[in-house]
């Protein structure tokens, strides 16, 4: 019998195998630089004529101020190592958190948060629809609830599942669904975790697997300051087959998984979630922690299949945060921008190549 993961990634695997080079040994190289440092960044990848290209959306320059944040986006040839400006977000908003996903080869780029001069943030709804062919936007329905810092997961190559997040001063607990195929939304069997924002996700066939972020904690005593602090759990969910809005959560027993703003991807050809970089203490936007101590990336690379757990130190020895999303290339994985050690955002496109 065919499998689940048959059915629905089995194609598409064999689709990016064809058009790309066979991977190399467990390692790390900079493919390319995008032509401005930025973090905090939506990212996606698409076919266009036959070759991979990956593409990042809003985020924050190297200044780290709200005077930073951006509507620009780029457009990098993976195996040509080349990137390039493109037309930025229609609106011309600066944003922070947006999450971005590819479904039909159309990237979405949903949400994201404004800050103003005087530190007030706001959620955006915005919800934007990217043809990589002619590169060219189109504004679709907007978010139920607008959330910033979620994760953005596809099913079906039609759902993209947009799983808790931020929303203007508090998390929720939402699971809302975007229909590419009808402009809609609907939604499904919520969140059972603590509300959260800065988590990783990824999917595979119908399994999700959700990690970290983090969680708001009411204050102890009147007069008192409510906290952020890191949620140390992971969920696992499983979607109907037959009713896209029901997901059966469990927990999932993963240490060391947990961590804010990581980078993560499922692999159907492997069967394995992939987890990379992140940080152990919260931080606002410019990287200092909401403990007012400066946050550092993790230098690890977390593989987590069926029956195995595998950690090991970054090759090359680099560590990254402030990641939106994780690209799987050419056997290896690929992330646009973020921050390096001492908060320092970089332009840089990296592959990472894990045993």
């Amino acid at each position: 019998m065919t499998s689940r993961r048959q059915i629905i990634a089995l194609a598409g695997a064999a689709f990016l195998a064809a058009c790309s080079p066979a991977p190399p040994g467990p390692g790390t190289e900079t493919l390319a630089h995008l032509p401005e440092a930025v973090s905090n960044n939506a990212v996606a990848a698409a076919i266009v004529d036959g070759r991979m290209m990956a593409y990042s959306f809003a985020g924050l320059r190297a200044g780290k101020t709200w005077q930073d944040l951006t509507a620009d986006a780029y457009a990098c040839d993976l195996e040509a190592g080349d990137c390039r400006e493109i037309g930025g977000l229609p609106d011309g908003t600066g944003r922070l958190a947006a999450v971005a996903a590819t479904a039909g080869n159309q990237i979405y780029v949903f949400g994201g948060y404004t800050v103003a001069e005087d530190g007030s943030e706001r959620s955006t709804p915005e919800v934007w629809q990217f043809d990589p062919q002619r590169e060219a936007y189109a504004r679709r329905a907007d978010i139920p609830v607008p959330v910033d810092d979620s994760v953005a997961l596809v099913y079906a190559d039609r759902y993209i599942y947009l799983v808790s997040g931020w929303h203007d001063n508090g998390n929720t607990d939402a699971v809302q669904v975007y229909d590419t195929a009808e402009d809609r939304w609907f939604a499904a069997t919520s969140w059972p975790g603590a509300p959260v924002f800065g988590h990783a996700g990824a999917l595979i066939d119908n399994r999700l697997l959700i990690c970290g972020g983090v969680e708001v904690v009411p204050a102890a005593t009147e007069g008192a300051r409510r906290t952020f602090e890191l949620y140390e759990a992971c969920w696992s969910g499983e979607i109907d087959l037959v009713d896209p809005a029901r997901i059966s959560w469990s927990h999932a027993d993963l240490p060391g998984a947990a961590r804010y703003r990581a980078a993560m991807t499922g692999s159907a050809e492997t069967g394995r979630y992939v987890i990379l970089g992140g940080a152990i203490n919260p931080y606002n936007y410019n990287g200092i922690g909401y403990d007012g101590a400066a946050s550092e990336p993790i230098g690890m690379v977390m593989q987590i299949g069926e029956s195995a757990i595998g950690r090991q130190a970054s090759p090359g020895g680099l560590a990254t945060m402030d990641h939106r999303g994780l690209i799987g290339w050419n056997g290896g994985f690929v992330t646009l921008g973020g921050m390096t050690g001492g908060q320092a955002v970089t332009g840089e496109v990296r592959i990472t190549y894990p045993d």
